[in-house]
């Protein structure tokens, strides 16, 4: 008989590939890695877990569908005056988001209906404001840190004189000086004196980022400098400057209505929470909720785009995470 042909012993290797991949190789590929989130969509991923932001949000949509869209709360008219039946008449608290709910100031008029419609004024001059002085900061503190030297000494100290002003003394004496003051005539007024703030931001940031290698190489490659500006720059530096104006936002609200209790803001025939304030001081003893009422709306304001702010540079600084 034939002797049997010893078979060759099968390496590891081979019995690997016979019974497919190792365990261990596939322990050391692991699973695939995530794909890179960028800042922005890092920022709006611990945004969306964080119930300050959540809260904040949900009361600043409140107030801009207030502003945009205020027969969808009351049919009432915020102007609409019955001395003779509702002259501080108090709140009826059984009639929820009816005409009498938050009861009637010293000319009869509807509380509640003055409130819905008087967010409109805030929200305005807060945006307003916000967008000129986020505009021009941004752009004065992007060419004094982009080009230094004197330019960046002379636009320095043109920051430094505004920043010695003080803002609300400095608005008062400007609208003191219009007989006319509407809703614009304020906004400019607010935003003339309060982008010194941004441009410091601005240009500390910008300072830090045009340091960065891709500038350097899109300087070597010959782009224009309005394209490193705008393309390289501007978005890399943009988180910080954000995060101020979000924050600033509630203090311009602030503001408004601060100069139109002071009688040198907003006036009638507007319909202003700083106005019903005003007004509602003179009712303080014999009916305090003419003033408490709009008082408490500010503040809601207020405090909405303060945690807004907060919550938008908790997730854009990862040092705070």
């Amino acid at each position: 008989m034939p002797e049997k042909t010893a078979e060759p012993e099968k390496t590891l290797a081979d019995k690997t590939t016979a019974a497919g991949p190792a365990p261990a190789a596939a322990v050391e590929a692991g699973p695939a890695p995530d794909k890179a989130r960028s800042l922005w969509s890092d920022a709006w991923y611990d945004l969306r877990r964080q119930p300050m932001f959540l809260i904040s949000s949900a009361l600043i949509l409140l107030l801009l569908v207030m502003s945009f869209a205020p027969g969808l709360f009351t049919s009432a008219s915020p102007r609409d005056a019955d001395l003779a039946t509702h002259y501080l008449q108090p709140p009826n608290w059984s009639h929820f988001f009816a005409e009498d709910w938050l009861g009637y100031d010293g000319q009869g008029r509807s509380i509640y209906a003055r409130i819905i419609y008087g967010a409109r004024a805030s929200i305005v001059v807060g945006v307003g404001v916000t967008v000129l002085v986020t505009v021009f900061g941004t752009l004065m503190g992007m060419i004094a840190g982009y080009f230094g030297g004197w330019i960046d000494s002379l636009l320095s100290r043109v920051t430094d004189v505004f920043f010695g002003i003080p803002f609300l003394l400095g608005a008062l004496v400007i609208l003191t000086t219009f007989e006319n003051r509407t809703i614009w005539v304020v906004i400019l007024a607010l935003a003339f004196l309060g982008w010194t703030s941004i441009a410091r931001v601005a240009r500390g940031s910008v300072i830090t980022v045009k340091q960065a290698d891709y500038v350097m190489a899109a300087k070597a490659l010959g782009a224009s400098t309005s394209r490193i500006m705008f393309r390289h720059i501007l978005p890399n530096a943009l988180a910080p400057i954000i995060v101020v104006a979000t924050i600033a936002l509630g203090g311009y609200i602030a503001a408004e209505a601060t100069l139109s209790f002071l009688g040198v803001g907003l006036a009638e025939p507007t319909v202003s929470w700083g106005v019903d304030v005003a007004t509602g001081r003179q009712q303080l003893r014999n009916a305090p909720f003419t003033l408490i009422i709009p008082s408490v709306m500010v503040s809601i304001t207020v405090l909405s785009f303060l945690m807004f702010g907060d919550a938008v540079r908790n997730a854009l600084d990862p040092k705070l995470r």
